[in-house]
């Protein structure tokens, strides 16, 4: 994707978050929590741990909040046992999307899923229809305010960045959107973050290989499907490589 239609869909997603933030904030600590549980206390020493807790933060959960989902976790989940589901699928337009879920009754989130694929025109799949159409990256969004281009650039190339978007367009607020290969994700958001630079945002996701055009009706049957799914309280992540016209953006946000 280009920077300015990489940055278009963050955007959106960032506006969605800030609406539904008691949500996603409920999420995020559920993932804590698993983690804690399957990983113990340390985050120095439980990369998944490290990664919830990282995400919560740039997400502005309180720290008593965090520390109180991992103390839980680690001691007082009982016997609660959640595991992780990925679902996949087709939804209007031909659009792929991907559905990652964390859940203690996978029969009802296989339905509530399945269901909404079938509202809002998708088709759900078998394991693997999509996937292959996406990457697992990591991706680093540095605030553009005090921003020195150069000093930036070299920082996370020299740490192993794998690409750098930088702002298009007018408008000043655009950030800085530096993708990684997993592995080298944590020490890229270290060295940008050691060097100054403002983290908007910081996680392990999946980007499409290439986007599938959907407009009209089908633009805003997606983004209502992508929406509803990731109001399912099992559904901890949603990806898609739809592009759709701004307007259609800006009209759900």
């Amino acid at each position: 994707m280009a920077g300015h239609n990489k940055w278009s869909k963050i955007k959106h997603r960032k506006a969605q978050v800030e609406k539904k933030k008691t949500r996603v904030w409920t999420k995020i600590i559920k993932t804590i929590m698993v983690a804690a549980k399957n990983g113990g206390m340390d985050p120095d020493s439980n990369l998944p741990l490290r990664y919830a807790v990282d995400e919560a933060r740039y997400a502005n959960v309180p720290r008593d909040t965090i520390e109180r989902a991992i103390k839980k976790g680690a001691g007082e989940l009982g016997s609660q046992n959640y595991e992780n589901l990925r679902y996949e699928g087709y939804g209007p337009g031909g659009a792929a999307i991907v559905v990652e879920a964390l859940t203690d009754n996978r029969t009802r989130t296989a339905a509530d899923v399945r269901m909404l694929f079938g509202k809002y025109g998708g088709n759900l799949g078998a394991s693997g229809c999509v996937g292959f159409m996406f990457e697992s990256r990591g991706q680093i969004v540095v605030s553009p305010f005090g921003v020195t281009p150069d000093t930036l650039m070299e920082t996370a190339i020299e740490a192993g960045a794998q690409d750098i978007a930088e702002p298009q367009g007018d408008d000043v607020a655009t950030p800085w959107v530096v993708t990684t290969d997993p592995p080298d994700f944590q020490r890229v958001k270290s060295a940008i973050d050691k060097a100054g630079f403002t983290i908007e945002s910081a996680e392990l996701t999946l980007i499409p290989s290439n986007t599938t055009r959907v407009e009209g009706e089908s633009a805003t049957n997606i983004l209502k499907l992508i929406d509803a799914l990731e109001d399912l309280d099992d559904v901890q992540k949603v990806y898609s490589n739809y592009d759709v016209p701004e307007e259609a953006l800006s009209e759900s946000e």
